[in-house]
């Protein structure tokens, strides 16, 4: 990537236990990236240029993808909210069952394509090698699912929301484990300040009186906790895949080991509600619609990953509340509170403070390429999505 100060090009990442072994000649696995422009103290008149010229650096086409990018999985995390919602208020109650959609859809896209790339013995190969850490990931992400559902039957909006959060500590742990990034201050910084905009979401839905009350709020803090360790569990293993493995190979594994944890799952806790379900027109269209913002946010989350971090991803979830709140005006009549507002710009302020001295290329190392033990087919696209 070019800079505009080329004397600022570094390698500044700690090497991890998790790499994978240097590739001979141009496809070393090195991630050169480019040093902000430094802040100069000396005066109120050179520090002001030097921030400007430093907040100019970081709009370039890779930050602003990966914002765009943050922005659209978190407009999907509200049409999934959404139409639950009014799947629930239409007795139509089955969250295994929901998702079980969702990974079929996966399954069904990306699955053929990698074995269209490797061929039968190839993927049958990849199977075999590597699919039991793809079991582990399908696993961890289909209970994350199913226990923040079930919170949300148990417990209040407010401690949802609070403790939904816990997913980003989390998935900092684990990125540092697999990846060893080097996290500035001012990164820790971006974080504070988006959790800052969530409390401010939440102090309006307070405010508003949109919580409910707790069936047992023990029980349903306990599962959020665990399924928001889960989701950051599952956020920073699959940015840890799909640096180094194919988009479609990571995305088809675990869509299919979904389809079958997701399957059992569904027959043995939900057998009965399927029969008491309503299944009418206006459901199965609300299933397709979530669905699909399903699949538009395990396709995007992966690219995102690659651009940014899993991190960044869940920094980006934050604002989601607020997309929710557009769609309340209309769908239930919600009132209008002016702390939305102020709360939205504060967690899209802490997204651009997250990168105001580290770099989207710095988050970890993007190699990604098929198992040695794969004979690609002849003339295969190398193109690596999400390289920008």
């Amino acid at each position: 990537m070019s800079s505009e100060y080329p004397e600022d090009v570094k390698t500044d990442r700690v090497e991890s236990p998790f790499d994978t072994p240097a590739l001979p000649g141009n496809q070393q696995a090195v991630a050169q990236v480019t040093v902000r422009p430094p802040l100069d103290y000396s005066s109120a008149h050179a520090f002001v240029t030097s921030a400007w010229r430093r907040f100019k650096s970081l709009w370039t086409r890779h930050f602003i993808l990966s914002l765009i990018a943050g922005q659209v999985v978190s407009l999907c995390i509200t049409c999934t909210n959404v139409t639950t919602t009014e799947l629930m208020n239409r007795n139509w109650s089955l969250p295994t069952t929901q998702t079980f959609f969702l990974y079929l859809s996966l399954f069904l896209i990306y699955t053929p394509y990698t074995i269209y790339q490797y061929g039968f013995a190839g993927w049958f190969k990849m199977l075999y090698k590597d699919g039991w850490k793809y079991f582990i990931l399908a696993a961890c992400d289909v209970e994350g699912n199913f226990l923040v559902v079930k919170a949300y039957q148990y417990t209040t909006l407010l401690s949802c929301m609070l403790l939904d959060a816990w997913a980003i500590p989390v998935c900092l742990l684990f990125s540092w484990i697999y990846m060893r990034p080097r996290y500035h201050w001012t990164q820790l910084l971006g974080v504070f300040v988006c959790v800052a905009g969530l409390g401010l979401l939440v102090a309006s839905d307070e405010l508003t009186d949109r919580d409910w009350p707790a069936l047992s709020r023990a029980k349903g803090d306990v599962f959020m906790l665990v399924g928001a360790s889960l989701y950051g569990f599952t956020n920073a293993t699959e940015e840890f895949f799909v640096r180094r493995s194919p988009l479609y190979e990571v995305v088809g594994q675990l869509g299919m080991w979904g389809v079958l944890i997701n399957g059992i799952q569904a027959a043995g806790l939900e057998h009965k509600g399927m029969t008491q379900a309503t299944w009418n027109g206006a459901n199965i269209g609300l299933l397709v619609a979530y669905t699909a913002a399903m699949f538009i946010l395990y396709t995007v989350a992966p690219i995102l990953y690659r651009m940014a971090s899993s991190a960044y991803y869940n920094l980006s979830l934050l604002s989601s509340d607020f997309y929710g709140l557009l769609f309340g005006l209309f769908l239930y009549h919600y009132k209008v509170y002016w702390l939305y507002f102020p709360a939205f710009a504060i967690v899209l302020v802490g997204l651009v403070v997250y990168f105001w001295h580290a770099t989207p290329e710095e988050q970890g190392k993007l190699v990604p390429r098929a198992p040695e033990y794969v004979t690609r087919r002849a003339g295969a696209d190398t193109r690596v999505v999400g390289q920008v």
